[in-house]
């Protein structure tokens, strides 16, 4: 049969990632006798796995023949990344659980997959199935080590946490209840405080929008709404405590001035009348005891 291009295949720059919807036409004159070379291709997302794998060899022997950086080069290798996207969707949806966008996951594993055409060659041996899933698994797993944390931690408690989901999964199953610190670190070959270090860090890996709705089956309010206040009485009890020492150590008629005047909320002219003394005294008497409270609670502080 007359082999002809993919009627949707437009030019592209061989540095870009191409996506499910990128088509690659050549437009210069060596590609026509590119395309007698090449089977006709079907929509990509029309090609059964088996023969996007058989299709992949006979590329991958075509990239091999052409200089990188020219349009035939280009041709094919973005024609290898789409015959080939299907390895990222599979890839992508191990980690359909994380917070980021499935869009966002599969462009990194499409680099991740960029990288393994390149580095793939033929002759070893290997399908490139089983060659670029490792790439295009480590591509994704370290945008997430990189990018997903809510606050920076060491990429040594990063890949510890790794290490602890891995092994709290297995032996949750093996033991058919939540491991201890102790079985972990045993398991890991670690300390107790190494677990208990790598546990800490795992809180920094996602955070919460104070804002955010809490689900349906839950009563309460978004979380700010839960979140206590700052209390300003807390300051003065405080306060109260530091100074309970000090005003024991008054003169009583000095203890019985300050209670009537922030006790019992009275006047100065009434307590002179309360104690028999004039004012312009208890306004003297008063000043010196606070003074003296002032001085002694800063030397406290």
């Amino acid at each position: 049969m007359s082999p002809a291009p993919h009627p949707n295949r437009t030019d592209a720059d061989p540095h870009t990632s191409p996506t499910p919807h990128h088509r690659l036409t050549p437009s210069a004159p060596a590609m026509d006798a590119l395309r007698e070379e090449l089977a006709e291709i079907p929509p990509y997302d029309e090609v059964a796995p088996w023969d996007a794998r058989e299709l992949s060899k006979s590329l991958f022997e075509r990239l091999r023949t052409l200089e990188e950086g020219t349009h035939e080069f280009s041709y094919v290798r973005n024609t290898l990344v789409e015959l080939n996207l299907a390895l990222v969707k599979f890839a992508a949806s191990r980690f359909r659980s994380r917070s980021e966008p499935m869009e966002d996951i599969i462009q990194v594993g499409t680099i991740g997959l960029i990288k393994a055409i390149d580095r793939f060659e033929p002759d070893r041996g290997v399908e490139f199935p089983t060659f670029a899933m490792p790439t295009i698994i480590g591509e994704i797993k370290r945008f997430f080590r990189d990018t997903s944390w809510s606050v920076r931690v060491p990429r040594r408690l990063q890949e510890l946490r790794l290490d602890l989901a891995k092994a709290g999964d297995e032996l949750s199953q093996r033991l058919d209840r939540a491991p201890t610190v102790a079985e972990l670190a045993e398991r890991l070959g670690l300390s107790e405080d190494e677990v208990v270090e790598g546990m800490a860090a795992a809180n920094a890996y996602t955070a919460s929008s104070l804002d955010a709705q809490p689900e349906e089956d839950d009563a309460e309010g978004a979380l700010a709404d839960r979140i206590g206040y700052e209390d300003h009485g807390l300051e003065g009890i405080e306060y109260i405590e530091s100074l309970k020492p000090l005003i024991a150590q008054l003169a009583p008629r000095d203890r019985t001035i300050l209670s009537l005047r922030f006790v019992a909320n009275m006047t100065q002219s009434q307590i002179g009348e309360e104690l028999g003394i004039s004012q312009m005294h208890v306004s003297r008497l008063l000043a010196r005891t606070l003074s003296r409270l002032r001085r002694s609670l800063l030397v406290e502080e």
